[in-house]
């Protein structure tokens, strides 16, 4: 059964896009079939894979509100060896669409994605740095929700408001709505704020924070430009065995799980 899992923080610049490229990727070089969905208008995700040339016609935006089947949006990858459902600009209008809309707009990505779900084992979704209707959207269509959470200060603020969403969401349109993990990023052993606010973290959250956190890394930062994960890119950085780890720690959680 697959696993829907929204990468999500209100907060920009916390590793959220990379993570989720990244995160996809681990879990794909581990033999599973992954998604993931640019629901982002700034298209990070898309353009980091390198997703979007002249040959693609459908993005998540004609899957949510022009009715096009989301198995025409995917794109397939082979560096990385995953499918994308590719974002663009014109996502950023999407919002105000559907508040228009009556009652359901909060479904229409789960509703969308239905029909493919079973095709995988993990579909990613990779949110907008915002509250609104597709945040929304992503978290109604989700299991769990991954939060990345940058080690500086006023981390906590971000989660704090994603988890009062998430407990309306909870409350109105998907009550199985439950936290994945909490993922610390942007790691620098070598500062005092990094271990200072990762330890604040782990007081505060518990077992919910990954016992994996990413590291500071320029590859990590360098791999979008080429159109590739980090483990094409540099194999043997850093980074690239931090998410190898995080990929090996959600496997290890999920099979716990469903065995128990």
């Amino acid at each position: 059964m697959s696993r829907v899992i929204a990468v999500s923080n209100q907060k920009g610049g916390v590793g959220k896009t990379t993570t989720a490229i990244n995160l996809a990727s681990g879990l794909a070089r581990h033999g599973k079939k992954v998604l993931l969905i640019d629901f982002d208008s700034q298209g990070n995700a898309t353009s980091g894979l390198n997703a979007l040339d002249s040959g693609i016609v459908n993005t998540i935006y004609n899957v949510i509100l022009e009715n096009v089947p989301a198995s025409e949006a995917i794109v397939h990858k082979t560096s990385p060896d995953i499918d994308i459902i590719p974002a663009a600009i014109s996502l950023a209008g999407a919002d105000l669409e559907m508040d228009k809309m009556g009652p359901g707009k909060e479904h229409l990505l789960k509703k969308a994605i239905e029909p493919i779900r079973d095709d995988y084992d993990y579909i990613f979704i990779d949110c907008p740095p915002s509250l609104g209707l597709l945040n929304t959207n992503a978290l109604t269509a989700a299991d769990s929700v991954l939060i990345p959470v940058q080690c500086e200060y006023y981390a906590l603020e971000g989660v704090t408001q994603l988890l009062l969403t998430i407990r309306l969401v909870q409350q109105t349109s998907n009550r199985a709505l439950s936290i994945e993990g909490i993922l610390m990023t942007m790691f620098d052993i070598r500062t005092r704020l990094s271990v200072e606010v990762s330890q604040e973290v782990r007081q505060t959250f518990g077992k919910l924070v990954y016992q994996n956190s990413i590291p500071r890394n320029v590859k990590l930062s360098e791999a979008p430009s080429r159109g590739l994960s980090i483990f094409e890119y540099d194999p043997r950085s850093n980074g690239a065995a931090a998410y190898m780890e995080l990929s090996k720690e959600i496997l290890h959680i999920n099979e716990r799980e469903r065995r128990a």
